[in-house]
């Protein structure tokens, strides 16, 4: 399937009903299901959004998507990998902004170069107090990125094949902001563990994939 097919398939299929929390589940670890459960006031969550940004990458333009590492630093998501994005904030006009806001202040891609083709659902994310939004846009071709230094320590290019390919999953080791191991399930790629709220976004973004394109 070539990207600009799989694009609209995958715009088609995001106007179905949603996997949710089924796909959640299935990267949650043993800790964070039991937090799920402890917290289940959530009014006074901080609204955020994310961006999953599609786009043709490589040789072959694979459909491939964009990662960043945050920085070591005082907090929960210390050195983690994520997806581009950050609180939403009085002056955005909805949620969808904050997305686009967030990755053109994390990685440099302008608004205007992306296009929304849907949502995701919402998620809890109980150790920073956040509810978040997932997007999906689209860019038709490889974008060139501009990180910030201060947000980003690194950005990372994830091919959808390495996603949805079912090896790619493992129970590892990790250490949280209290200082505990826990174990979670994991993305394991090229030695990279995409773990916590960004697996189980991208675990529901997987559960779509797979369900038209095997």
């Amino acid at each position: 399937m070539d990207f600009e097919s799989f694009i609209k398939k995958l715009e088609e299929e995001l106007r179905k009903p949603l996997p949710g929390q089924e796909a959640h589940l299935k990267m949650t670890s043993l800790q964070r299901f039991q937090e799920l459960i402890d917290y289940q006031d959530q009014s006074d969550a901080v609204e955020s959004s994310v961006l999953i940004l599609l786009f043709p990458y490589g040789t072959h333009n694979e459909v491939s998507l964009v990662l960043i590492q945050r920085p070591q630093y005082e907090g929960v998501h210390s050195g983690q990998i994520a997806l581009p994005g950050g609180r939403y904030e009085t002056s955005d006009s909805d949620f969808r902004f904050t997305a686009l806001r967030e990755t053109y202040e994390e990685v440099g891609i302008e608004p205007d170069e992306i296009r929304i083709i849907g949502k995701l659902s919402e998620l809890f994310i109980p150790p920073s107090n956040y509810n978040v939004h997932p997007y999906i846009g689209y860019m038709p071709y490889s974008p060139c990125f501009y990180k910030d230094d201060a947000e980003v320590e690194e950005i990372i290019i994830l091919r959808l094949a390495d996603l949805i390919n079912e090896k790619s999953i493992r129970v590892n080791e990790f250490k949280v902001s209290s200082g505990l191991i826990v174990k979670a399930p994991c993305f394991e790629i090229d030695g990279t563990n995409i773990w916590g709220a960004t697996a189980m976004i991208l675990n529901e973004l997987k559960t779509i994939i797979r369900s038209f394109s095997l």
